[in-house]
C-alpha cells in the first residue's frame, strides 16, 4: 500500500496526475478534511474532484462512509478511479456528470459536500442545499475574491449556520540552485456552513 498511516497528508507526488488537472495541495486537503467534520457512515458528494485527492483521503480515513465523486470529464473520472485503485479505496463511486444537471440522480441523499469548482458556483451551491441532509454540512473552496464572495452570499442567503472561513497561506521548503528558500502555495479560502 502506497499510505500506511492512519493520518492524512497524503504527499502530492504520489498521486497519478494529469496536466492541467487541479490537485488540492496537502496542506489544504487537511484543512477540508477537518471542516468536513466526517462522522464514520457519512455520505459524501465531492463536487469537482479533480484528482481526486479529497475522495482517496477520505475514503481511507472512514471506510465505512459512502463517497460520490462528481467530475464532469471522462479523462478526469478514469483518473480518480485509477488514484483510488493507487490506494486500495473501496468506498468512492465516480460519476461522470456536471453539476448541477447531474445531482438529481444521485443517492444516497449527503450528509456532506465538498465543493471544489463548478460554475455558475451559486447555482450549485443552491441546488447541493436542496439535498443536503438536516445538519448537513457544506465545504467550498475559492482561489479569488470573485468566487468567495459569490459562495459567501450563497451561504447567506441560504441561512447556513455556524459559517466558518479560512485563508490558508502555505509555504514549503525548496531549493532552488544551492539555498534553500520557502516558496508560497497558492492562497485558497476554505468556507464552510451547516443546514438547520
Amino acid at each position: 500500500m502506497l499510505w500506511n498511516y492512519a493520518t492524512p497528508g497524503i504527499p502530492d507526488a504520489l498521486f497519478e496526475r494529469l496536466p492541467g488537472i487541479p490537485l488540492s495541495k496537502r496542506e489544504v486537503r487537511v484543512l477540508l478534511l477537518s471542516c468536513l467534520r466526517m462522522e464514520c457512515n457519512s455520505v459524501l458528494w465531492d463536487i469537482g474532484a479533480g484528482t481526486g485527492t479529497i475522495p482517496v483521503e477520505m475514503g481511507l480515513l472512514c471506510p465505512q462512509a459512502k463517497i460520490i465523486a462528481i467530475e464532469r470529464d471522462e479523462e478526469v473520472a478514469n483518473l480518480i478511479r485509477s488514484n483510488c485503485n493507487r490506494f486500495e479505496v473501496k468506498n468512492v463511486e465516480v460519476v461522470e456528470g456536471s453539476a448541477p444537471e447531474c445531482l438529481d440522480s444521485l443517492h444516497p441523499k449527503p450528509h456532506r459536500v465538498c465543493l471544489e469548482g463548478g460554475k455558475p458556483i451559486k447555482t450549485i451551491l443552491e441546488k447541493v442545499w436542496e439535498y443536503l441532509e438536516p445538519s448537513g454540512r457544506i465545504v467550498a473552496t475559492a482561489s479569488n475574491l470573485e468566487t468567495l464572495y459569490a459562495i459567501s452570499e450563497g451561504l447567506s442567503h441560504l441561512q447556513a449556520r455556524n459559517i466558518e472561513v479560512i485563508q490558508s497561506a502555505v509555504n514549503r521548503l525548496e531549493t532552488r540552485g544551492i539555498h534553500q528558500t520557502l516558496a508560497a502555495l497558492n492562497p485558497i479560502f476554505i468556507l464552510s456552513g451547516e443546514k438547520l
